[in-house]
């Protein structure tokens, strides 16, 4: 058979919004086929959170997709999605304001200089930063503004765009899966289970130091994999494309007093932001503001000028409509399944199939339960609210501490949000490192696999020496 016949027959990845709206069709579709069911929310008066009545489950009248509404879902799901698609463009364009000062160029240049010989330690030292994020104050989207300087110092040590990417968000997500101190999952859900708060800290610190060495040897593997042959890298089109972004570092630009003052306000811009999502209650849209903040002021310190500023934010949230308009796409697929009325006939079916199975066996159930509903609901705090109401009496039922519930439910929420398209901060993420979805599938499956069976691994741990209090 000729090479080209081969070719011909060979299976080609769909556009990624191509996927997306398949995605967004099949649910079209389940809603036909799943009874339309409700839970009732009632107002937890301890916590002041809504969350569902676990016995309240009823049949509602069937209200499936009809074909126009189909497509009205994509723009209702940009719509739904407008605060984190207008972040992404803040982001990327006031990040470009920054980049076209230099500054990114000449500091990541002398950090770079200073790891030479030593790149390897720069890994490590960033997932375990971000992953003490993720694990405090529950860092996700906040990733997002770090990406294009991971990028830039990875590319500026050899390594690629995926390398300078997982380095920083797969770091947060060991941190914020493993939740040692994360309010808004660990804590959401141990509030709804009536436990201590924060109760079974060591247990939880234990299970962040093995993903920690679990995460960062197999991006330290792939890294050295690139450098060694940058013809591997996953993205190598991507390398190619931006070669001519890649800080040389044999002919560094020289530190001016305008990029130390442009990088002191990034620093400054930075601790707002922390601070700001730590005592304030910041989220999407004070961070966006503090960025282009950031933008505006560091452009005017290195001597940009009005127009120029402009310029390159414009230039910069161009680059990005593709990612940013992924994730509007994405939402339709939760727009669909909520009017369709099947996210809680979901739950409650997956729920009521625990109950028939054997007390080894249900906590791995209840952890199956988790991850395919994290698919639907993938924010970290409406997961717990709709599904802990459920998983904590229901372990009473089985025999189950409830501790070992919230864990099943921590690592059923956290681990896939790093590689389900229906996640925001996922989708924002790789459009603003220009990583297609379908090539970072490709990179990061065998880590989810072997991700998902340690957090198994954890759960029978922890059935079995009896983890609580209760």
């Amino acid at each position: 058979m000729s090479g080209k016949a081969m070719d011909k027959r060979k299976f080609k990845v769909p556009h990624t919004y191509v996927i997306l709206f398949s995605v967004i069709i099949v649910m079209a579709l389940l809603t036909y086929v799943i009874p339309a069911g409700e839970f009732d929310r009632v107002k937890d008066e301890a916590t002041g959170r809504t969350v569902v009545d676990p016995v309240s489950f009823h049949s509602v009248d069937q209200n499936p997709t009809k074909f126009f509404d189909l497509f009205k879902s994509v723009p209702n799901g940009m719509k739904a999605a407008s605060g984190i698609v207008f972040f992404i463009f803040i982001v990327g364009g006031s990040f470009q304001i920054i980049t076209g000062t230099g500054a990114v160029e000449a500091g990541i240049g002398k950090i770079a200089v200073g790891l030479k010989g030593k790149e390897k330690i720069m890994i490590p030292i960033f997932i375990g930063l971000f992953a003490v994020g993720g694990g405090t104050f529950g860092m996700a989207e906040e990733v997002i503004v770090f990406v294009p300087i991971g990028i830039a110092l990875a590319r500026a040590l050899g390594y690629d765009a995926i390398t300078g990417t997982a380095m920083i968000t797969l770091g947060a997500a060991v941190g914020f899966t493993s939740g040692f101190m994360n309010p808004f999952t660990v804590g959401v859900a141990q509030g709804i289970s009536e436990l201590p708060l924060f109760s079974g800290i060591g247990f939880r610190l234990v299970i962040l130091g093995v993903m920690f060495i679990i995460t960062t040897w197999y991006v330290i593997r792939y890294a050295n994999k690139v450098k060694g042959d940058p013809t591997k890298s996953i993205v190598r089109s991507l390398e190619i494309e931006e070669k001519d972004k890649v800080i040389d570092l044999s002919n560094i630009p020289k530190m001016e007093k305008r990029h130390h003052l442009v990088l002191l306000t990034i620093v400054v811009g930075f601790g707002f932001i922390i601070y700001g999502v730590f005592e304030l209650g910041w989220y999407i849209t004070e961070i966006g503001s503090t960025f282009l903040a950031m933008g505006i002021i560091g452009g005017f310190l290195g001597k940009l000028g009005p127009s120029r500023i402009a310029q390159e934010f414009v230039v910069g949230a161009k680059s990005i409509v593709f990612g940013a308009l992924v994730v509007g796409i994405a939402r339709g697929i939760l727009v669909v399944m909520q009017d369709g009325l099947i996210i809680d006939s979901i739950i409650n079916g997956l729920a009521s199939g625990i109950k028939t199975l054997p007390k080894s066996i249900a906590v791995i159930g209840m952890y199956i339960v988790q991850i395919i509903i994290n698919f639907f609901i993938p924010s970290g705090s409406g997961q717990a609210a709709a599904t802990m109401p459920i998983m904590a009496p229901l372990a009473d039922v089985i025999e189950v501490n409830r501790q070992v519930a919230v864990t099943a439910y921590q690592f059923g929420d956290g681990f896939t949000n790093s590689i389900i398209p229906t996640s925001a901060s996922l989708m924002a993420v790789l459009s603003i490192a220009k990583i297609s979805y379908e090539k970072w599938v490709k990179f990061l499956w065998p880590l989810m696999l072997i991700w998902i069976g340690t957090g198994a691994a954890f759960l029978i741990i922890a059935n079995a020496t009896n983890y609580g209090p209760f």
